[in-house]
């Protein structure tokens, strides 16, 4: 995986400017812990990498934080809940750990989360006080190069 090249920095780019919205909920473990932390796309170059796409699809944008990573975003970030009662969750769910943390999120903020499919472009995945945001787990892929070329047809 790489991280802040100009290639990394121009998938950021190019995903920024077909995305919906700029705000982003965070999710990761740290100490046992898992935690969310809420910043604008502005991070994006610092806890995002580079990793291979799979199919021939160039490289794709993942969210992949790394110790130092996690420790500035957790200067704001709010507790969700331990670590193994996440992967409890996780592992008794038909949802992926992605999933859960977007439906633990959601019931953070008194929602009622539902599974949805809305693209990146039209919508965030939970809308708070009138601002839309993306959610990503640690781990998570925002999109490849070759969906992002397909997007700028």
């Amino acid at each position: 995986m790489t991280t802040n090249t100009a290639l990394h920095i121009n998938l950021i780019d190019r995903y920024n400017a077909v995305a919906f919205t700029h705000s982003y909920i965070w999710g990761f473990t740290y100490k046992k812990n898992v935690y969310m932390a809420i910043t604008d796309a502005s991070v994006m170059p610092f806890v995002t990498c580079l990793d291979k796409a799979s199919r021939g699809a160039g490289y794709a944008l993942r969210f992949c934080p790394n110790t130092q990573q996690k420790l500035a975003l957790m200067a704001g970030a709010q507790l969700i809940c331990s670590e193994a009662y996440f992967n409890e969750t996780v592992a008794t769910s038909k949802y992926n750990k992605g999933e859960i943390f977007e439906k633990m999120v959601t019931e953070y903020f008194g929602q009622v989360w539902e599974k949805d499919n809305v693209p990146f472009t039209e919508d965030g995945d939970i809308t708070v006080d009138g601002i839309a945001y993306q959610i990503k787990f640690q781990k998570a892929t925002f999109c490849n190069e070759k969906s992002i070329a397909n997007l700028e047809r």
